[in-house]
């Protein structure tokens, strides 16, 4: 890696459920993207270290630093020791406002700078790159803060020093004595109203502290979740949370881009957007927790954008309901740790994946099973609407879970969120006594079940393969007992365990497949799959083993709790956008099935 960038496991997040800022252990924010988790970025030097923007605060004589959010908070404190004193920098954006507020420019980053001993000497740097480092910045100076402006857009900063501008950066010195305390206020908006970018102060900014503080304690004291694993499952909890679009409903997988699965090679993706399938999973992680407004903004999401005009569900959308952009490459920026290429828009987008039904009307029938209340009747004709279309193409090939880049196949795991899917619609007919062709909806699934089983089942493999008729092992096979399909303890799905854990294991953590992909290169282990190994020991009755695998996949985590897609066991270090929803929903359900599972143990 070259010397000058930081790790992954170097960043933490913070967020308003609007946009979502990377900061790295020595406090530069090298990654953000305003006004949207979807908008080109303003500060991307998490990408190119040379050409990409940041905002830094530099303490002069540096010796170590450490760092950890706010207890219940994802209000990020960084403390430095130099040598001549100890400095703190608090690290926000405001939380969402409460409900009939609004705010002229809600996009703010907000850095409190604290003297807590001896007398500290630090440089103030920032450098925005708008779009993507491809517009550079003009400044002006008002009252002795400063404007940075784009081509449309804008950036106040309000700085406790005058700022000069040099090129296309701003620069300024700070001493603080002890006890003494400073503001550094970052606020993006529309050009035409830059002036007012700079109408913050010292005085709103601590109001804005104690109140985004009261507002992540207040969320995560809904938390019902009281066992061995608190500190990781609420960690998780608020990290999925700052990946939920506040203003519709919509989650994306991951607030970064291109952040690559393996160091060198080609599988770089762009994850700032909803997949149906990664929000349905978030979403039942979190109301296992106790969460379900999250779970309702996202139906409101779907019958606003996904279930409109009658149109096929997509595998991908925008936050704002529209069709995620369609794949392109970003040649000037080096990419992280000089990989190429850096991705926007994502190729999914055009892909047949035939799960992506299953997952809404599974996410939905948990949904209004944990929280029964009426269902709306246009809801359930969208659903139904659903149903009869998942009966009517489960025997269609498609490109799966993986979304895979080479020729469709009958993927396995499309086939069971068929199945699920079906159960669940034929469960809402039950609950609700609602119209529907359900003898038609249970006779296909018994024809996918009778699928899954005469040809999923490979006995010279002695496992479920990863798709019908096929001699290739995929972790993905480990969900038909986590959906219930089977049991754990069924002897076939006994067999694809261990089968797994043997071949696609390595140092405790499991990789997706082992198959050729068509894409240059390998992935690392996949944080997901492990935890799904974790879930199934836990369910064979495995507890010890589980645990055990559950604490090692942990200790990969960051200093600060938080986990990428995807594991590189040589290197012992994190790959792939971080953080990363598909991780942590996988840590909190592997939390609770090990609980269950202790729980189940201590009755016997």
């Amino acid at each position: 890696m070259p010397d000058h960038t930081p790790a992954i496991s170097d960043y933490a997040i913070i967020g308003n459920g609007q946009s979502a800022a990377l900061i790295s252990r020595t406090g530069s924010i090298d990654w953000c993207c305003w006004p949207r988790f979807d908008s080109p970025a303003v500060f991307c030097k998490m990408l190119d270290p040379k050409l990409g923007g940041s905002v830094e605060i530099r303490p002069r004589g540096l010796k170590k630093t450490e760092r950890h959010y706010l207890d219940r908070t994802n209000v990020l404190v960084t403390r430095f020791e130099t040598e001549t004193g100890q400095l703190e920098l608090t690290d926000l954006m405001p939380s969402p406002e409460d409900e009939g507020q609004q705010r002229i420019f809600p996009h703010q980053i907000l850095r409190r700078l604290r003297c807590l001993g001896g007398k500290v000497e630090l440089e103030i740097f920032v450098r925005p790159t708008f779009d993507y480092a491809r517009r550079s910045p003009k400044f002006e100076f008002v009252n002795g803060h400063a404007i940075a402006y784009g081509e449309a857009e804008a950036i106040g900063i309000v700085s406790p020093v005058p700022l000069e501008a040099t090129e296309d950066r701003l620069t300024g010195h700070l001493e603080l004595a002890p006890g003494e305390e400073e503001w550094l206020i970052i606020t993006h908006g529309p050009q035409e109203r830059a002036k007012q970018l700079l109408k913050d102060n010292a005085e709103t900014a601590a109001e804005e502290l104690n109140r985004t503080t009261r507002y992540w304690r207040e969320w995560a004291d809904q938390c019902s979740y009281s066992g061995i694993y608190e500190e990781q499952v609420l960690r998780s909890a608020l990290a999925l949370k700052l990946l939920v679009f506040q203003p519709t409903g919509g989650l994306i997988a991951a607030p970064t881009t291109s952040i690559p699965d393996e160091i060198g090679g080609v599988r770089n993706w762009d994850y700032r957007y909803t997949w149906l399938r990664d929000s349905g999973l978030v979403l039942d992680a979190l109301q296992l927790l106790g969460y379900h407004d999250e779970s309702m903004a996202f139906i409101r999401w779907l019958e606003r954008f996904a279930f409109r005009d009658g149109e096929n569900l997509r595998v991908v959308y925008s936050i704002n309901g529209s069709p995620a952009p369609d794949e392109s490459n970003l040649d000037h920026l080096a990419g992280f740790w000089d990989t190429q290429p850096v991705r926007i828009g994502n190729g999914a987008v055009t892909q047949l994946q035939i799960d992506v039904n299953g997952h809404v009307l599974d996410a939905i029938d948990l949904c209004f099973m944990r929280m029964p209340r009426e269902l709306d009747p246009n809801l359930w004709e969208q659903l139904s609407r659903l149903a009869s279309q998942t009966a009517s193409t489960w025997m269609e090939k498609d490109h799966g879970p993986w979304e895979m880049r080479k020729p469709p196949a009958h993927y396995l795991y499309s086939k069971l969120y068929c199945w699920i899917g079906l159960r669940s619609a034929v469960e809402l007919v039950n609950q609700f006594n609602l119209p529907g062709p359900v003898d038609e909806w249970k006779r296909q699934a018994k024809a996918i079940q009778k699928a899954i089983l005469d040809r999923g089942y490979n006995s010279r493999l002695k496992a479920f393969t990863q798709t019908l008729d096929g001699d290739e092992l995929d972790a993905s096979a480990l969900t038909l007992s986590l959906a219930e399909f089977l049991p754990a303890t069924d002897e076939r799905m006994e067999s694809t365990i261990d089968a797994i854990d043997e071949h696609l294991g390595e140092n405790g953590l499991i990789y997706r497949y082992s198959m050729d992909d068509n894409i240059p290169g390998r992935d690392a282990t996949f944080t997901l799959c492990s935890f799904w190994m974790v879930m199934n020991e836990a369910l064979l009755g495995r507890t010890n083993q589980a645990h055990d695998r559950f604490s090692h996949i942990c200790s990969f985590a960051n200093d600060v709790g938080l986990l990428s897609e995807q594991i590189d066991v040589a290197a012992g270090a994190l790959r792939g956008n971080f953080p990363q929803g598909f991780s942590h929903l996988g840590l909190i359900r592997a939390a609770l099935r090990i609980d269950e599972a202790q729980r189940e143990e201590k009755r016997k």
